[in-house]
């Protein structure tokens, strides 16, 4: 059985969010927009996982493409933090290449799963 790789990734991700969340809001004392971030950044995953278990090719489509949506939020969410000077280059810079990985795996297999079922 091969590995998930979006699962693996979006999991590690999930990880490094609530690292950042802590980071934010113990030493920043910043707590609306992390807290954001917290919830939409952790979701990638959850909603991965719920995508396994689909009744059906088009549900597993429907997760992986609200996942990709929560995952373009945390993107969002990142960058505003970066903009308005809580994260500096070298924290956003970690976060911001793996959230644009997460993106384009969750596009390919999309992508990948409509040609298979001739949606595409």
């Amino acid at each position: 059985m091969s590995e998930n790789v979006i699962k693996i990734k979006s999991f590690s991700f999930a990880l490094k969010i609530v690292e950042l969340y802590k980071f934010l809001s113990n030493d920043k004392k910043e707590f609306v927009l992390s807290k954001q971030l917290l919830r939409i950044g952790t979701a990638i995953g959850a909603l991965v996982r719920e995508a396994e278990q689909a009744e059906s090719k088009l549900d597993f489509i429907h997760k992986l493409a609200i996942a990709q949506k929560e995952a373009n939020e945390s993107d969002y969410w990142l960058e505003l933090l970066f903009q308005s000077g809580y994260l500096d280059e070298i924290q956003f810079q970690s976060v911001k290449s793996e959230i644009v990985e997460i993106n384009k795996i969750s596009a390919s297999i999309i992508i990948s799963t409509k040609q298979r079922i001739g949606k595409l």
